[in-house]
């Protein structure tokens, strides 16, 4: 199948190989379609004589699964690699399979589409042996065909005519991985000739008939109240203004572009509106206490409950240590987009009457959400995930959908938003601020007890920004910390431990315990939700610093010490996969350092150690991370080259947020609303780590074919801060147990 711009501009992502190893022309209205069970309009397979069609409910968020999940699904097929249509994250097409999560998309989602392809095979294989009148097990299939003896049939032929569909056969076989051709195999990413090229249909690149432009009048503050709009002359002088929307605290405008809608919308040149101030957030220096502060808690959590009292008192070496995380941004690149149509009445065809344009990461999520905004049956409202900037989590893309889909139906024309960066720094969701009590007995045997109490915000959910506005409450606040804020706070290692954790209230609830958003909203902190890693980055940054603390206390090399504590042997091939690095660091001391972390994700999926080696400047205080070596083994490799994309993004972002990333607010709002500060943006910047400051990064992948595939999307960034600190303090003498490690910490 030959792919035209035009097509691919239409949704098509084109694989490069051939579905038939011939011509792809055949004849025929046959198909071949899996579904879900009961599944109406939802696929996750559909062959026709001329393509193939996959649909998945987990999205390609700059990870490169659509190369991986197609491995993974003509694999099964026996095709080496085909010509692919890939429809992804549409509520109407696609069968629903979660929110995409970093390191979830390969680890579930490739085990449905494996399956769906594997029931298509089946069909396939009936269908060529009814052909033959032969029994299937005397078929051979390779590139797209069929043959017993010195007969052969294609595909094609096979599809041509006959139309069946089948439900996913969770029971059938696969394939046996030693017989893999294309899994395993570096594949080039089927997205980047279309990006290198600028003809990638990004959400940005979305243009419908009669399509206008929205912005929203943000208030000045998180909890600000009671919105009086002034004088609309102005605004509705600008050449292109259609409207103004309002409905309770949410005011935005709508116009025939995007220059006139944010001319409209800003107050020197179009409406303004006056607020009444409203509580103010905890100041963000009194965070590390305030975040222990019961006052602010609203349960405690052990998830792991063991009596450490004996095991300290017999301790020869006991310490304790305070560790804290602040807040941090998404930071996607490019800000928010999002288009909505909402319609007077639903299409007679399909039942739909909203349909949403956003990268969001939860279209299942995104879809109820808008439908509670708009007062519809979330059966009315389609969600089509379309590719924007970054990811990472929940960032601004669900509240920006929700933007557009409000202004949308007040107009009843399809509405495009766009965040300026302003809104996307000042608005955007944060991942969560976190404190840390860390405490741990040591001596000649290796680490005896260890005791991890931790007080953090929800990493999780968040609300809707567009929600709270018109006064839609949040959902109640989580009532566990496991696989959330509390995600890896837990560790892999075989000595005793005990895990706690305090929640925190992100809003003020219903009663001192109480998990229930009172009304109206008033916010104690940032809002917060998932970003990368969840709770782990920062839980995995308290425990791999102390552990190095309890390993020098004990005068014990930090990396043969965690061989000797770690009982699975996978965990125990990665660390040892450094030994020949470790072993030839620098000596230490005088600027220049290095250290070691060890994690394994979620203490269940992949297993990653990192090394890092560093300079510290000690005049200026300077961090410059010089080297970087992973060790990661996610199991079964699908695409080595997408495992080591990830590995080196997950590297990136976590130094980025180790030394230079922080949100920083004042009474009620964030104030790093920039990438940098200037005469115009004066207010503190939101830094992050530039190109030319990424280090040498090598990857050791250690391959099991045998195991199940695991993500490789989130794994790698919770060694990274403690690897991080940990050279710091082999570099300067100093244990700094605060993030991020800035110059004026370092120089302390």
């Amino acid at each position: 199948m030959t792919t035209t711009r035009r097509q691919f501009l239409a949704g098509a992502v084109a694989v490069g190989f051939t579905l038939t190893a011939g011509s792809a022309s055949a004849q025929g209205a046959g198909r071949i379609r899996v579904t879900a069970a009961g599944a109406t309009t939802e696929s996750w397979l559909v062959l026709t004589p001329g393509k193939i069609t996959l649909y998945s409910g987990k999205v390609d968020i700059g990870t490169g699964i659509r190369t991986a999940l197609t491995q993974i699904m003509v694999e099964e097929l026996r095709l080496g690699v085909a010509d692919v249509d890939y429809v992804e994250g549409d509520t109407m097409l696609s069968v629903g399979q979660g929110l995409t999560a970093g390191s979830k998309s390969i680890q579930n989602g490739g085990v449905q589409l494996r399956q769906a392809a594997a029931t298509a095979f089946a069909e396939l294989r009936r269908r060529a042996a009814s052909h033959f009148g032969v029994d299937p097990s005397r078929l051979r299939a390779e590139r797209g065909k069929f043959r017993v003896d010195r007969r052969a049939v294609s595909y094609s032929r096979l599809l041509a005519g006959e139309v069946t569909a089948l439900p996913l056969d969770t029971q059938i076989p696969v394939m046996r991985p030693a017989d893999y051709v294309v899994v395993g195999k570096s594949e080039p990413r089927v997205d980047l000739p279309a990006k290198l090229d600028a003809t990638y249909r990004y959400l940005v690149d979305v243009d419908l008939p009669g399509m206008l432009h929205g912005r929203v009048v943000r208030p000045p503050g998180r909890n600000s109240r009671d919105p009086v709009i002034g004088d609309l002359d102005r605004a509705r002088a600008i050449d292109g203004f259609v409207d103004v929307v309002r409905r309770d605290r949410f005011i935005g405008v709508v116009a025939a572009s995007e220059w006139a809608a944010a001319r409209a919308a800003a107050p020197a040149t179009g409406i303004t509106v006056d607020w009444t101030a409203g509580a103010k957030l905890i100041p963000q220096a009194d965070l590390p206490v305030a975040l222990r502060d019961p006052v602010n808690h609203y349960r405690t959590v052990v998830e792991i409950d063991t009596d450490l009292d004996p095991l300290f008192e017999a301790g020869p070496t006991v310490l304790d240590a305070q560790y804290f995380t602040p807040f941090y941004m998404h930071g996607a690149m490019g800000p928010s987009t999002a288009v909505a149509d909402v319609r007077d009445a639903p299409d007679p065809a399909t039942g739909i009457q909203v349909t949403i344009w956003s990268n969001t990461q939860r279209v299942g999520t995104l879809r109820a959400v808008i439908a509670v905004l708009l007062g519809l049956d979330q059966t009315k409202v389609r969600v089509v995930y379309t590719e924007g900037s970054g990811g990472y989590g929940q960032s601004g893309a669900d509240d920006d959908a929700a933007d557009a889909a409000l202004l949308s139906q007040a107009v009843r024309r399809p509405v495009r938003v766009q965040w300026t960066r302003q809104n996307e720094h000042g608005w955007e969701p944060l991942g969560s601020a976190q404190a840390h009590d860390m405490k741990g007995a040591v001596g000649p045997d290796g680490i005896t007890a260890w005791s991890h109490l931790f007080y953090a915000p929800p990493a999780i959910g968040g609300g809707n920004l567009a929600g709270a506005l018109v006064g839609v409450l949040p959902g109640p606040l989580p009532g566990s910390s496991v696989n959330s804020s509390g995600r890896n706070a837990p560790v892999a290692y075989g000595f005793p431990q005990r895990v706690e954790a305090r929640l925190v209230k992100t809003f003020d609830t219903t009663g001192p315990d109480s998990a229930t958003p009172a009304s109206p909203l008033t916010y104690r902190i940032p809002r917060t939700t998932s970003l990368r890693s969840l709770g782990g980055f920062s839980n995995s940054f308290a425990n791999e610093s102390f552990f190095d603390e309890l390993a020098h206390a004990a005068g014990q090399d930090p990396l043969e010490l965690r061989i000797k504590s770690l009982p699975d042997p996978r965990a125990v091939a990665v660390c040892e996969a450094l030994r020949e690095v470790w072993r030839s660091r620098p000596p230490g001391g005088n600027g220049i350092g290095a250290g070691v972390a060890f994690q394994q994700y979620e203490v269940e999926n992949a297993y990653v150690a990192a090394y890092v080696e560093l300079r510290v400047d000690l005049s200026t205080g300077q961090i410059r991370v010089t080297k970087v070596v992973v060790a990661h083994d996610c199991g079964l490799i699908i695409n080595p080259d997408g495992v080591r994309n990830q590995i080196e993004g997950n590297v990136v972002q976590g130094i980025s947020r180790t030394v230079k990333e922080e949100v920083h607010y004042n009474d009620d709002r964030v104030t790093s609303v920039v990438w940098q500060s200037s005469r115009f943006n004066p207010g503190p910047q939101y830094e992050v780590l530039r190109f030319n400051e990424v280090p040498s990064i090598e990857t050791i992948l250690i391959n099991h074919v045998d195991e199940p595939a695991l993500g490789a999307g989130e794994p790698t960034i919770g060694a990274i801060p403690g690897a991080i600190g940990n050279a710091v303090f082999a570099a300067t003498g100093k244990r700094i147990r605060t993030l991020p490690l800035t110059p004026d910490r370092i120089r302390a």
